[in-house]
């Protein structure tokens, strides 16, 4: 027998998904699908999202995507970085130690000290960067072994909302990856721990392509 609370639950969540039409675009949306922040507004609330996260966040100009791949790259005292097959050589500078995976092992990934990606996607909103694995982005796997990730986000991809990544890609990868900073978790008794299920380092390169 069902207790009358748990009724009363379940006759609310069907009085609140009834819906009079069958129809998928004729359904009432009254969330916010579109935001009122221009590009300056974007990145300064990208920023902040991922500062209350833990991140670190830096910007450059197109032209100083290099020096500043060094330059964080440094700042963290790693050394050995694995990257995707299909990222810019430009990007890549003197004095690292960088290893292309080219069908690499779990263990070979699992030594590398840290990771550097582009990126397909950063939502505002919630401060989230979106991984789509292309070739620039790698396999799902060399962003989640090594314990750093430097992520290159370029500002024409940050958008507000979450609603308007769907509308930017309608048709999404069947697997895509959603970083909202560092990993970190608190379920077992509260105690936030880092690296449970992902790197325990995020530092983004937010490069002002948007002038």
């Amino acid at each position: 027998m069902i207790s009358n609370s748990r009724q009363m639950i379940l006759d609310r969540i069907r009085a609140a998904t009834r819906s009079e039409t069958n129809r998928y675009d004729e359904i009432s949306r009254g969330y916010i699908r579109a935001g009122t922040l221009d590009s300056n507004g974007r990145i300064h609330l990208m920023t902040e999202r991922l500062h209350e996260y833990g991140a670190d966040v830096v910007e450059c100009a197109p032209a100083e995507i290099r020096q500043a791949i060094l330059r964080q790259i440094q700042l963290s005292g790693k050394h050995k970085i694995v990257i995707p097959p299909g990222l810019s050589a430009d990007w890549l500078g003197e004095g690292v130690n960088w290893l292309p995976d080219k069908d690499l092992t779990h263990d070979q990934i699992e030594a590398c000290e840290g990771v550097l990606t582009a990126s397909s996607a950063g939502i505002a909103d919630s401060g989230t960067i979106v991984l789509h694995h292309g070739t620039e982005e790698g396999r799902r796997v060399i962003s989640l072994l090594p314990d750093f990730h430097l992520c290159i986000l370029y500002a024409s991809q940050i958008v507000e909302t979450l609603p308007e990544y769907f509308s930017r890609f309608p048709d999404p990868p069947r697997l895509a990856t959603y970083i909202s900073g560092p990993s970190a978790t608190a379920d077992i008794e509260m105690t936030r721990i880092k690296g449970v299920h992902g790197p325990r380092f995020l530092s983004v390169i937010i490069v002002r392509d948007d002038s």
